[in-house]
C-alpha cells in the first residue's frame, strides 16, 4: 500500500503542476501567427478535444485504478493503461484503409464518366462539371468545390492542383496531371489517356482489396493474441495468487516490466507489418515547398541555376496568378 500511495502522491502532485502551467498560460494569453505551422503542443490540444480520445483516457485511467487496486502493479497498471489508450494505433487502421479504397473506387468511377462525355465531343470544362453532379459521394465535395472556383474564374489547372491537394492520393495525382497537360497543351487524346489511367486505378484497386483483406487478417489475430494474454494474465492474478506473489516485490515490477516491453516492441512491430507506407505525392501541394537537396539535384541534371529550376517547379502555382 506504501507504494500505493506514493503512486497516487505523485499523479496528484503533476496534475496541480500541469493545471498551475495552464493557468498560467491563459493569463499570459497567446499572439497567433498564421505563417508560423502549428506545433506539436496546439496539435496535442486539438487532438485531446476529440471524443474518441478523450474516451480511450477514461477508460485507460479506469483500467489503470482497477489494476492498481487488484494487483498493487504500477508497471502492470501503466501497461494496461497504455494498452487502451493505444489501442487504434497499435490494432487499428481497417477504416483508413476502406475509406482509401473507396475514395480510390470512386476516382475510377468519375474518370470512366469524365472519359465518356469527353468522347461526346465535350470539352473539358463542360465534362468535368456535368460528371461532378452524379460522382459517388466519397468525391463529390471535392468536385463540387473545383466547379465553383471553376464558375469564380480560377485558373482550370490551379483548381486541378486544390483538387489534388484535397485528394490526397497518388493515383488521384495522375489523372489530374493529365487533365493539367491537356488543358495546357490542348492535345488530342485526352480519351485514350484517360481509358489507360482508369485501367491502371482498376488494377490497383483489385490489388489493395487483396492486401486490405490479407491485414484485416493479421490485425485480427493480434487481436486475438493481445486478448488471450490479458485474460489469462486477469486468471492467474485473481486464482493463483502464490503463483505470481513475486511479481509483488521491487525486483518482480522490474521484471514485470521487461516482459511488458517485449509484448510492446511485438505489437509494434506487428502494427508495422499490417500497415503500408504512404505513396509519395506526384503532383506538388500549393503549401508544398521542394527540398533544397532537390532543387540542387534537377540544376545539376539541366545545367540551370537552382534559382531557374525552383522557378520552373513552382509554375503550376504561379501560371495560374499570372494569367
Amino acid at each position: 500500500m506504501s507504494s500505493l500511495s506514493v503512486l497516487l502522491a505523485a499523479l496528484v502532485s503533476g496534475g496541480l503542476a500541469a493545471a498551475l502551467l495552464l493557468l498560467i498560460v491563459g493569463i499570459r494569453g497567446t499572439v497567433p501567427d498564421s505563417e508560423r505551422p502549428p506545433s506539436r503542443l496546439a496539435g496535442l490540444a486539438k487532438a485531446l478535444r476529440s471524443p474518441a480520445l478523450t474516451g480511450r483516457l477514461a477508460g485507460g485511467a479506469v483500467v489503470v485504478v482497477l489494476t492498481l487496486l487488484l494487483t498493487g502493479w504500477p508497471v502492470a497498471a501503466a501497461g494496461l493503461g497504455a494498452l487502451v489508450l493505444f489501442w487504434p494505433q497499435l490494432f487499428g487502421g481497417t477504416r483508413a484503409e476502406q475509406a482509401q479504397i473507396t475514395r480510390l473506387e470512386a476516382l475510377v468511377t468519375w474518370t470512366e464518366g469524365l472519359r465518356d462525355t469527353t468522347d461526346a465531343h465535350a470539352s473539358l470544362e463542360q465534362a468535368i462539371p456535368a460528371t461532378a453532379a452524379n460522382a459517388p459521394p466519397a468525391i463529390r465535395q471535392p468536385l463540387i468545390r473545383l466547379i465553383g472556383q471553376i464558375r469564380a474564374r480560377v485558373p482550370m489547372d490551379t483548381a486541378l492542383l486544390g483538387l489534388a491537394a484535397q485528394l490526397e492520393d497518388a493515383s488521384a495525382d495522375l489523372i489530374i496531371a493529365a487533365l493539367i497537360l491537356n488543358i495546357r497543351r490542348r492535345g488530342d487524346g485526352l480519351s485514350r489517356v484517360l481509358s489507360g489511367l482508369a485501367a491502371s486505378a482498376r488494377e490497383e484497386l483489385d490489388m489493395r482489396r487483396r492486401v486490405s483483406a490479407g491485414r484485416a487478417g493479421l490485425r485480427r489475430g493480434v487481436q486475438i493474441v493481445v486478448v488471450i494474454t490479458v485474460v489469462f494474465g486477469m486468471f492467474l492474478v485473481v486464482f493463483s495468487g502464490e503463483y505470481v506473489k513475486p511479481y509483488s516485490t521491487p525486483a518482480g515490477q522490474v521484471a514485470l516490466a521487461v516482459v511488458v516491453s517485449i509484448f510492446a516492441v511485438g505489437f509494434f512491430w506487428m502494427r508495422q507489418l499490417s500497415e503500408s507506407a504512404p505513396k509519395m505525392a506526384f503532383l506538388a501541394r500549393p503549401d508544398q515547398h521542394i527540398d533544397p537537396a532537390d532543387l540542387r539535384i534537377v540544376a545539376a541534371l539541366t545545367g540551370l541555376s537552382p534559382a531557374t529550376a525552383e522557378a520552373i517547379a513552382g509554375e503550376p502555382h504561379t501560371a495560374g496568378a499570372s494569367r
